[in-house]
């Protein structure tokens, strides 16, 4: 469910096609939240269905039309109180951390190779992080320029901190995952690997 209110917020800063929201939202809150394509376009028709959200078909070329979407007054009502309301965790489905717990099942070059992988995922992860926060921090991010755009000027920098906050957030997961693997290369060579 929470992939409507990730739509919600990316049009809340003006309206957008389905093909302009695939692109911002993986650029976007696509970080923190995964969304194959597949599932954006069905969402938009449930959201329209539901009466959150207003295609409007737009001459596009001279015989070319597209379809953007608009967030309708009940659209913005169902984004601020879903963003009021508890927040319900669940639980989480690691599959590296699945793994680990039976690497005992696996070749001493195996466990090495896992782990290695996993430091190398979440490397690129650390990196691709990173350059958000110096995005941000130039404001050369899009979604933030869309969001500051439509923002009024007192609450800029609370935007932006939030923003920053939340990829300072991910920047120290990373982090965390890489030590948790270099921890355990540690291990399989102290148990003879």
């Amino acid at each position: 469910m929470s992939l409507r209110y990730a739509l919600l917020a990316l049009l809340r800063t003006g309206p957008l096609s389905g093909y302009d929201l695939q692109k911002q939202f993986s650029v976007s809150v696509g970080h923190v939240w995964h969304a194959p394509d597949s599932q954006i376009y069905p969402e938009l028709r449930r959201m329209h269905s539901e009466g959150l959200i207003e295609p409007e078909e737009q001459v596009r070329g001279e015989r070319g039309t597209r379809i953007v979407y608009h967030v309708t007054a009940a659209g913005d009502a169902a984004f601020l109180a879903w963003m009021n309301s508890p927040l319900e965790y669940q639980r989480v489905r690691d599959p590296a951390h699945l793994r680990a717990a039976y690497l005992e099942s696996a070749s001493p070059e195996q466990a090495k190779m896992f782990l290695r992988a996993h430091i190398d995922q979440w490397q690129n992860e650390l990196a691709q992080w990173e350059g958000e926060l110096r995005r941000i921090d130039a404001l050369d991010n899009p979604m933030l320029l869309r969001r500051l755009a439509v923002t009024p000027q007192s609450e800029h920098a609370r935007t932006i901190a939030f923003k920053r906050f939340t990829y300072e957030g991910l920047v120290e997961r990373a982090k965390t995952e890489i030590d948790w693997a270099e921890r355990g290369l540690v291990l399989v060579e102290r148990l003879g690997g």
